[in-house]
């Protein structure tokens, strides 16, 4: 047996860090998230009646997203089962799955299963789930930091509701400080530490809404303290753990999304300068360059469109040049597709166009596709009259002939409105002619 074959000796168990300690049990003892979790809000009715829905738990770290789902399961008297998308496979949900069948069939008992972020399950994994979510089998919780209108898979959110957590405010996150320095059972209060208000405050502003960041603060603080010296805990102390306050752009907190949405509408609002501006605090602050990308990608298609359709080939350029070549190299074809986009004329008519011909799916009778355009590839579909009286456009001048496409439902019904702007212009222009013919 070599060395590294021996067993370490049995010895007495590590102390949790506070921030898990000091982890709340119950929605009494739970900080924050008034809008969702306070008395006659949907959410908190749901739990006191025992049917709480499959859910998406969405918001930056530290808000309180896997303590509210332990809280759940046990409000609910359900099997908490736990996994983290980052290192499960479908092997766990099955394993999972086949217990909470059991578990339902013999105990009549439900299963909670939490996944850490989900947004990073493969397609062929949330779709292993999507039965089981969809049947009652396991109510899922799912915890992320990425939208998860971006991130999962459309059938599995259509069957969860989605619950955006906010970061606490920095009173909510001194009032965990200050309980934590009472608490003699799971918090410092055997310490007697003693910490002026104005420091418990500049921990939470430095840990910008993150109760998880504040208290590991905190902790190292008090770990600091020197024994034979006054107990407490200073600014001196703080900073020379925290260090300068580096905080301008915090990329897992509320400041991740500001400096997100001014770099969109700076785009969308013809500024280059503001544009590489916000681009650069992204990068500075170590921002995933994907999540740079698609916003450019998204920008390109929603605020540009076909006002100049070479945008959304620069920005999808720009974003498979970023995973090619990486950082620090990817800021230039960031910058480029940035200011590009931002330079581009303007035109949403695309995106509006989309959402009203998806809004009239949900709400009309949208009636059924016109007999002359059904497939008539199959044996006993001409004889159903399918495809007959179908006009081929490229066998009539111009390759444009003039006939019915949408179901009589719909006949008329005008989605795209090109605007002035741009090659947009001259979409209008051709469009116009088709409709004088």
């Amino acid at each position: 047996m070599s060395l590294f074959d021996e067993e370490p000796a049995a010895g007495p168990a590590l102390p949790q860090p506070l921030a898990v300690r000091m982890r709340p049990a119950t929605l009494a003892e739970f900080v924050g998230q008034a809008d969702l979790i306070a008395p006659g809000r949907f959410l908190r009715r749901m739990i006191d009646a025992d049917t709480v829905p499959s859910m998406i738990l969405f918001g930056p770290p530290g808000t309180g997203k896997t303590t509210l789902s332990h809280i759940i399961a046990r409000e609910t008297d359900a099997q908490f089962e736990q996994l983290n998308a980052v290192s499960a496979g479908v092997a766990d949900i099955r394993r999972i799955i086949d217990a909470a069948q059991k578990r339902l069939r013999l105990q009549r008992r439900r299963t909670i299963l939490f996944i850490d972020e989900i947004h990073r399950f493969s397609k062929s994994q949330q779709d292993v789930l999507l039965p089981f979510v969809e049947n009652g089998t396991v109510v899922l919780i799912g915890a992320t930091t990425e939208n998860p209108y971006f991130e999962v898979n459309s059938p599995l959110l259509s069957r969860a509701r989605v619950f955006r957590l906010l970061p606490l405010g920095q009173g909510e996150v001194a009032g965990i400080l200050a309980s934590a320095l009472a608490d003699k059972e799971r918090g410092l209060g055997a310490m007697g530490l003693e910490c002026e208000p104005a420091v418990l405050t500049a921990i939470a502003d430095v840990a910008g809404g993150d109760a998880r960041v504040a208290l590991n603060l905190l902790e190292q603080a008090a770990a600091m303290v020197d024994p034979g010296g006054p107990q407490a805990i200073t600014l001196e102390l703080l900073r020379a753990i925290a260090g300068e306050r580096v905080i301008g752009y915090d990329k897992k907190g509320d400041t991740h999304y500001d400096v997100a949405s001014a770099f969109i509408k700076s785009m969308r609002g013809s500024d280059p300068d503001a544009a590489l501006h916000y681009l650069a605090r992204m990068l500075e602050a170590g921002e995933d360059v994907k999540f740079i990308a698609r916003r450019i990608v998204i920008c390109a298609a929603e605020d540009v469109g076909n006002a100049d359709p070479q945008a959304l080939l620069v920005a999808t350029a720009a974003m498979h040049a970023v995973q090619f070549i990486g950082l620090p190299e990817a800021r230039i074809p960031l910058a480029q597709a940035v200011i590009y986009v931002a330079a581009a004329p303007k035109s949403n008519a695309a995106y509006m166009g989309v959402d009203q011909a998806m809004a009239d799916v949900r709400e009309k009778d949208v009636g059924r596709v016109p007999v002359h355009l059904r497939d008539s590839n199959y044996k006993g579909a001409k004889q159903w009259g399918y495809g007959k009286d179908y006009k081929y456009p490229h066998n009539f001048p111009g390759a444009y002939i003039p006939q019915q496409y949408l179901p009589d439902e719909l006949e008329g019904a005008i989605y795209y409105r090109p605007g002035d702007r741009g090659f947009e212009a001259e979409i209008a222009r051709r469009l116009r002619e088709k409709s004088r013919k």
